[in-house]
Parts: C-alpha cells; structure tokens; sequence
C-alpha cells in the first residue's frame, strides 16, 4: 500500500470519512487515493479559508472530527483562521497538510512555510519525519483530536512520501483518554452547599456541550429547581423553551439576566473559562457561593474565585452531582423562597421577550429580530442553525432559539466573519437528514461568498439567509459614536449589493423579500428545495444593536 492509501485507511477505521478540501499540485496524489473510494466523501470548497470553517461545521453539528486537505504555506495559512477558531472551541479535526520535501525543506522550495509556524494555532503539530511513521502519526492525531479538550491536529506529510510505500509500525487500539472524575466527598460537599441556597443558578458552558452532558446538566438544574443560563458558545445547552431556561451569557443579554445572577446566592458554573466575550469583561455579578467545574485549572480565578473549584469532565461531574441530588431529594434542604426556578427563568425570559417585540416590524427594511422571530417560527424545530460574525450574529444569538446544543453552531472568542455559510456546508454534510440555514450578515458573507458556489457544485441544499444593510454596521455605529468618524464611515449603501443576483448567477435558487409573509413562504419554498437557495432580506443600517437594546433596563 502507498502512504496515501495507508493514510486514507486509517482515517476511514478511525470514523473519518469526510475530507474538505481545495486541491493542489501538492494533494493530487492523495486526492487520486480519495477519488478511488466510495466509502467517503471528499468536499471541494473555493478557498482554503473556508476549508477548516466546513470541518469545523461538521464537526459542530455532529460531536465526530472531519479532515481538512490543503498545499502548504498559502493553503495551510488561509486555513489557519479555522484551525485556530477550532483551537478556541475546542472542536475536533484532523487537519492535512502536504508538506515541502525534507530535501527540499529549508532551501525556498514553492510554498515553503517553516512546520513550527502552526504550533500555536492546533493543540497538536505533527510533522511526519518517515514514510513508515505515517500509520502511528495519524493514529496519534485522531487520538489527540478526540480527547478533552478536544482541538484540531495538524499533521504535515511530505509530498514525495504519498506515492512511496513503505512498510507501517504496528499500531494497536488508541482510544482517547478518560477525563478526570471526581470525588465522592467533593460532590457530597457540592450537592450540600448548592441544597441550601435559597436561589440556585445554574450556568452550562461549551464544555458540557462537548462532553455531550446536556441531559446531565438538565437533571441537576430540575433538581435544584434552579434557573439555567448557557454561556455564549454553549447556546442550546438546554432546549430555549424549556422551563428552566433564562437567557444567553453574551453582549445582547438582557438586564434581567443580570438581576437573575444578582440575587442568586449559588452559583454551578460547569465547562466555561468565563472568558472576557461570554461574561463582557466579567461585569455579571456573580454570587460568592460558585461552584466551579472545568477541566483547564488555569480556568480557576480567571474573574471570578471560585467557593469549590473542580478539575473534572463535565459530564462525570454532573452525572456524580445528579445522583447525589437525587439521594438528597427526600430531605431536602434548600430554603423556601415563594418563586420556583421556573418563575425566574420565565422573568427574564419575559423581560427579553418584550424589547425584542417593541422592533417588530412588517415590511423592509426589517430589523434582524423581526427576520429572526420569522425564520424561527417557518424552520422546523431540528433546524442546525449557523452563525456568522457581525450584528446579525449577536441579534440570532438571543433572538433565534436553539432547542438542541447540536443545532445551533456559531464561533466563540475568535469571532471570524466569513465562517458561517462555510460552517452550513460542513453541517449539512453531517446531518443530511436536517434542515441546515447559514443566518449571515452582509458582511460576513462577503468573506465567503466563493462558497455559494460549493453549495451549488457539491449539491448541499442549505438555506442561506442573508441580512443585507449594505453597511459594516457595528464598525461604523461606533466610527460615528467614539472617534471622529460619519455614523455611515464604513456603510456601501452608495454602491449597493444584489446577493441573490451573484447566487443566481452561480446557479443558486435565489430570492430578495420585502415582507415577513414573503420571508415565510421563502423558506418554505427553500424546504421543498433539493437544491441549495439564498434568501436576501433587506434589514435597516441604523436599527439597535443587540447589546444596547436588550441591556437596558426599559
């Protein structure tokens, strides 16, 4: 067997069976391997950026890594945004990248990039060294890929050793590491303390999303009847109408969420870093009594300092935690306040849920809640959401409700535009059978917008909406607020965009809306639709972002 073929093996027996990639002299041997077989697919995107942005979809909406294939140097630094995206997220993939000749390493060959460039950018560097090395090497990088945290591996072959064959090492059964537990002392502890709070809070992060601990999550919160919020990255942790659910921890949430935490007197706080993006520079005020789990220990007194600091999964930690809850439940010990978990949820809920009506409108140009409002209620409940970058994003976040932590995918600290419709194409492929929609801004789907066409060669029947202000609204909302700048500095209203003309001149089903009922029955259109369509909804450049609309008190 060729390396290429040893290579293409051993992702295939690991569970990897899609490839994104953009081909190049450097791939064709591998790519010639992939061609060959009918048990995988091997998707072809436009542009190395968007390469690692569809994996990291994929992976998003499925919990299982996709690979990645690009040239050295340029390639492998377009991808870079993605990988590191996939770094912060701590979101599996196996990325390839068909490295400069060891002979030729080092003496200017075509596209020669040093390997260690991308050791801050993976949670794992591998440069194959032999062509004997490349069975244990991926081995390895699947292995280090999948264990918590999880990240992106990028593995570096040589292009000379694809076509080589050379005999493999042996390599036995690598399965990820078990994540740490923890103690039974501890968790008695915990449950004790979180029992006798008289107004419990329970805070879910990526890390339960990753750990695949929602249901655990749920059992604990139901058991201390405590309302839930999800960080940022976590949205949909728990189902967004389910009783017990609040709000969003991000820039557009609301002030009721913050009197929610305010009068809390204990806090769990499971799988988050509390990073500067989920708690706005660490301006929620939290109760002293915070119950903190999370498998990064320098996550510990990053903002806030925790009561009870608990390096574990997430997912034994809650499971732990629930049993012990549920030991407890014929003598319980929390304190009566007269407002069940449920009512205070349902306050701040009902707070969020009365700024967000006062924008309803109509007619175009609509404001990003009345577009997100409308798409809730015409997608099916198992839609996989994607976001984007932008105000368009922070609008979805808290106005586009996600029912399961699968179903809605959006970036987290790294905020890159241009990765939403990117991340739709790598969601659908891993969830064929669910409706999939890119919620995009102007903006961000100018970043990407080589990838209509990916959609339309490949067949990927996505739902891309599109909000279009003609403006890099947030930019120049605050050019013209702070600096010295036109309210419009950074607006092309002059020079305005037809986005579902470029998607009809790709060959993409295409449509501009100017009503809520003209929006409706687009997306129904786009349902009964084997082909990818594009949706263009006209939204107003100076309507209120996020942010300050829903933080204000009234």
């Amino acid at each position: 067997m060729t390396v290429s073929e040893v290579l293409v093996d051993r992702l295939l027996a690991r569970g990897v069976d899609t490839f994104f990639g953009v081909p190049g002299t450097q791939t064709l041997p591998l790519n010639e391997v992939v061609d060959r077989r009918d048990d995988l697919r091997f998707v072809c995107a436009r542009h190395e950026t968007a390469v690692t942005h569809e994996a990291w979809g994929y992976a998003e909406a499925s919990g299982t890594p996709a690979a990645t294939v690009v040239i050295p140097g340029p390639g492998d630094l377009h991808a870079a945004n993605g990988l590191r995206n996939a770094l912060n997220d701590c979101t599996p993939m196996v990325h390839l990248s068909i490295e400069t000749e060891p002979e030729v390493r080092g003496k200017g060959g075509i596209h020669e990039t040093p390997p260690d460039t991308y050791d801050n950018l993976v949670k794992e560097n591998v440069l194959v060294e032999t062509p004997e090395s490349v069975a244990a090497e991926v081995e390895r990088a699947v292995e280090v890929a999948t264990t918590h945290p999880k990240g992106p591996v990028r593995v570096g072959i040589p292009k000379n050793f694809l076509r080589m064959e050379a005999p493999q090492a042996e390599v036995g059964s690598h399965e990820p590491a078990d994540p740490p537990g923890v103690s039974p002392a501890a968790i008695e502890d915990v449950a004790g303390r979180l029992r006798s709070a008289a107004n419990p809070v329970v805070i879910g992060g990526n890390g339960v999303r990753a750990a695949e601990a929602t249901d655990e999550l749920l059992t604990v919160a139901e058991s201390l009847d405590a309302p839930v919020a999800s960080t940022y990255k976590a949205k949909g942790v728990i189902p967004e109408d389910h009783d017990l659910y609040a709000d969003i921890m991000s820039s557009g949430s609301s002030a009721a969420l913050a009197e929610c935490f305010e009068e809390s007197d204990a806090a769990l706080a499971v799988g988050t870093d509390f990073d500067a993006v989920t708690t706005q520079h660490w301006s929620y005020d939290l109760p002293d009594e915070l119950v903190h789990v999370t498998m990064d220990p320098s996550d510990f007194g990053s903002g806030y300092e925790p009561s009870v600091a608990l390096l574990a999964d997430a997912k034994k930690a809650l499971a732990a935690l629930a049993e012990e809850l549920k030991a407890d439940a014929g003598n319980p010990e929390q304190a009566d306040t007269g407002r069940s978990g449920a009512e205070r949820a349902g306050a701040v809920r009902a707070a969020k849920a009365d700024r967000i009506a006062a924008l309803a409108v109509d007619e175009a140009p609509f404001t990003s809640a009345s577009v997100l409002g409308t798409l809730r209620e015409a997608l099916p409940r198992n839609t996989v959401a994607t976001g984007d970058s932008g105000g368009f994003r922070l609008w979805a976040a808290v106005a586009f409700e996600a029912y399961d932590h699968r179903e809605y995918v959006h970036n987290g600290s790294w905020a890159s535009m241009g990765c939403g419709l990117p991340a739709a194409i790598g969601a659908k492929v891993a969830e064929p059978d669910k409706p999939v929609v890119s919620l995009i801004g102007d903006g961000g789907l100018f970043m990407c917008l080589h990838e209509l066409h990916t959609a339309v060669a490949e067949e990927i029947p996505v739902v891309v909406v599109v909000a279009n202000n003609n403006d890099y609204a947030i930019i120049s909302a605050e050019a013209g607020r702070e600096y010295e700048l036109a309210a419009d500095e950074y607006a092309w209203a002059g020079s305005p965009a037809s986005f579902s003309g470029v998607a009809e001149s790709l060959g993409m089903a295409a449509t501009c809306v100017e009503t809520t009922a003209e929006l409706t029955a687009a997306v129904e259109d786009a349902l009964d639709r084997d082909g990818p369509t594009l949706i263009e909804v006209p939204t107003a450049q100076d309507e209120p972002q996020a942010g300050s609309w829903l933080s204000a008190d009234e």
